[in-house]
């Protein structure tokens, strides 16, 4: 991997302006939209002290579709870094390796089994997520395949999986509301109760992922150098991507499949703050990912009002060519390896 930085930002700031940044979106997500609201009102409306249509609409509306933002975001960003560090590849997301699909189809088929266990989604996407990255890791071990083979080798397993979620939705077509807006991606129609399990999750892996840091650190200097150091390379390994599985799948249970946060949000953290420390370069993946979904959504449904868009579908406008950039950089050799 690259450690250089692009821009010359001093790296004690990164994270406090990423931190506002997300502040900022998450204002812009709860004033603007089919009925503005000013500032006022919005924080009138947090603090208890309004009422009336604008109230509703911040409370019920806006606020779990803006917390659904922040965490989504935030939780793939996180993963996205993880998947790309163990990996040591830059084209790994948790959408392209198969880890967001082996987590919808484990929602799918909880939402169908058990539609009254909504508290369970959430493990169950970790269950996928976790299966997802643990069947292309082993494809990838019995094939000895090259970093470019293991990505190709998730976009198959993704497609297997996807095809699982169909076959459920077609004996259970009731199973998931708005499949639509879960296949490519969406915060619509979000409330509280459904963000609050995955909160708790992804919460508790963020923070395991943090205190894992200097041990990551470590595994970047490559298998050999951490092993010399005292390091257990391949339990530690499965343990960060089994963090990277409990994050997406944890998001993906109630933001659907979203794409490409998980891919974007890592490699700009990393062009603005390096790769010294890793605890910094997960916090400002995570805080960017927050602000960058955050942003697509509020596009998403201001853009084309009154009509509105899944934030999914402008994720991928972006990602899309964002990914095919990376793939031509890759193969000319100049990305974190040559596939």
């Amino acid at each position: 991997m690259n450690s250089s930085r692009t821009f010359s930002i001093p790296t004690k700031w990164i994270v406090p302006a990423l931190g506002a940044l997300a502040v900022l979106s998450a204002l812009l997500s709860l004033c603007l939209g089919a009925v503005p609201l000013d500032p006022g009102e919005v924080l009138a409306a947090l603090l208890g002290r309004g009422g009336g249509p604008a109230a509703r609409i911040v409370l019920y509306a806006r606020l779990p579709r803006t917390c659904g933002c922040l965490l989504a975001g935030a939780a793939l960003a996180a993963a996205g870094t993880i998947i790309q560090g163990v990996l040591g590849n830059p084209l790994a997301a948790p959408n392209i390796i198969g880890v967001n699909a082996g987590a919808g189809f484990c929602t799918a088929v909880c939402a169908a089994l058990w539609p009254a266990w909504t508290a369970a989604v959430p493990f169950a996407a970790f269950l996928g997520a976790l299966g997802g990255v643990g069947l292309v890791l082993f494809i990838g071990s019995r094939t000895g395949a090259s970093k470019t083979t293991l990505v190709l080798a998730g976009v198959a397993v993704s497609g297997m999986f996807s095809a699982g979620i169909d076959a459920v939705l077609t004996f259970f077509p009731d199973a998931l509301n708005g499949y639509t807006d879960f296949r490519v991606g969406g915060v619509a129609n979000l409330s509280m109760s459904r963000v609050t399990p995955a909160f708790w999750v992804i919460l508790a892996a963020f923070g395991l992922a943090l205190s894992l840091a200097g041990e990551l650190d470590v595994l970047l200097l490559g298998e050999e150098t951490a092993r010399s150091l005292g390091l257990p390379a391949r339990r530690l390994r499965l343990i960060l991507l089994a963090l990277a599985a409990a994050l997406a799948g944890a998001a993906v249970s109630f933001a659907g499949l979203l794409g490409f946060v998980g891919l974007i949000a890592p490699h700009i953290a990393r062009r603005l703050a390096g790769e010294d420390s890793s605890a910094r370069l997960l916090l400002a993946a995570a805080l960017g990912g927050a602000a960058l979904l955050t942003v697509c959504d509020v596009l998403a449904r201001t853009l084309f009002a009154p009509y509105e868009l899944p934030v999914g579908v402008v994720l991928s406008l972006l990602g899309g060519p964002f990914f095919l950039w990376l793939l031509l950089r890759q193969r000319r050799g100049r990305g974190m390896g040559r596939a």
